[in-house]
């Protein structure tokens, strides 16, 4: 059996600097079929969206470890997470926060008509709980463990939580309520994103198979928000730096002084940040034949990375999803980048 390998960069700290290296040796469902790059040709391949009943979850935190400075990982458990199941890589589950003064978040109940009571939408007496959407980044059933991993910028309610978090707090889960699981193999695969998504990046690389061979473009604000990827898989990766400031605040490791240090040194929102990501991807040689292509970012970001894809690069639109996973000026968002 194969030995799962470490990929990591070196990397320099000018504004918008980018880096190189590779590493080898390495329910109800709805599915359809597209055709390939290549108009001589249709692989069967598809996305088979799979349904999975809604549950709301209490739980609480077991561990809290940070990934970066800027990235927080926090274990969650609890016998909720019985029959838990995450079956893509991009799926997400909706995280509640408790209140201020609160202990525990109030949960939304579920009813034949959908959620109801504490934080639903039909609340007059209790304004709706705080809640974000989130990638599970690993489940484990046998310790009945979850991981969700948090971007330490900004000041909504899911930083200012995190900034906080200790062993013995609790949050609400609820979801997912579906996955769309990919079928079939490509000659390739790109994956593009910023803090928000290497959750799910990450955790792609640790499903793809050894021999696939995949690229991976991640933004983040400088060399010491690069992390190492465990994988099977022959990966290429490129860091693309934002230039952010490397002072003593930006380097806490936990507090809001680390949230205050990454909002502001977020060039996140800047149009030059979607014009560094395209221009790595210029330089960028793709594995031959077909790609499949995954992008998630500050939403304009997003989209401008899909239209050179499709536009410059050649590749099959139906191939390359991108969505955004934030917005600027609204950081709850989600939305989908297509023709």
């Amino acid at each position: 059996m194969s030995t799962p390998q470490s990929a990591r960069t070196d990397s320099s700290t000018t504004d918008s600097s980018t880096t190189d290296s590779r590493t080898t040796d390495s329910g109800t469902t709805d599915s359809g079929t597209t055709e390939s790059r290549t108009a001589d040709a249709t692989p069967a391949r598809g996305v088979r969206r799979v349904r999975h009943e809604l549950k709301m979850r209490l739980l609480q935190v077991r561990r809290v470890e940070h990934v970066t400075p800027r990235l927080l990982r926090v274990t969650l458990a609890g016998d909720d997470l019985e029959g838990f199941t995450s079956a893509a890589f991009d799926d997400h589950v909706k995280v509640f926060f408790p209140a201020p003064g609160q202990d525990q978040p109030d949960l939304p109940q579920l009813g034949p008509n959908g959620p109801t009571g504490p934080g639903g939408p039909d609340a007059t007496d209790t304004p709706p709980a705080a809640r974000r959407d989130y990638t599970p980044r690993r489940y484990d059933p046998a310790t009945r463990e979850l991981d969700i991993e948090f971007a330490l910028h900004g000041h909504g309610p899911a930083a200012e939580w995190a900034a906080q978090a200790t062993a013995g707090q609790y949050l609400g889960i609820g979801g997912p309520r579906g996955s769309m699981v990919m079928e079939g193999d490509f000659d390739g695969y790109l994956m593009v994103g910023d803090e928000t998504a290497l959750p799910a990046i990450a955790r792609r690389l640790d499903e793809l198979p050894a021999g696939a061979r995949v690229c991976v473009v991640a933004e983040v604000a400088d060399a010491q928000e690069e992390q190492t990827f465990r994988t099977l898989a022959d990966l290429t990766v490129r860091w693309v730096h934002r230039g952010a400031s490397d002072d003593a605040g930006d380097n806490a490791a936990a507090g809001k002084a680390a949230v205050q240090a990454a909002a502001g040194d977020a060039a996140i929102g800047q149009a030059a940040a979607g014009d560094a990501v395209v221009a790595a991807l210029r330089d960028l040689r793709l594995p031959d034949g077909d790609i499949y292509a995954w992008v998630a970012a500050e939403s304009s970001v997003a989209k401008a990375v899909r239209a050179y894809l499709v536009g410059e690069r050649g590749l099959n639109k139906v191939w390359v999803k991108a969505a955004g996973y934030w917005r600027r000026g609204a950081e709850a968002t989600h939305d989908k980048h297509e023709d």
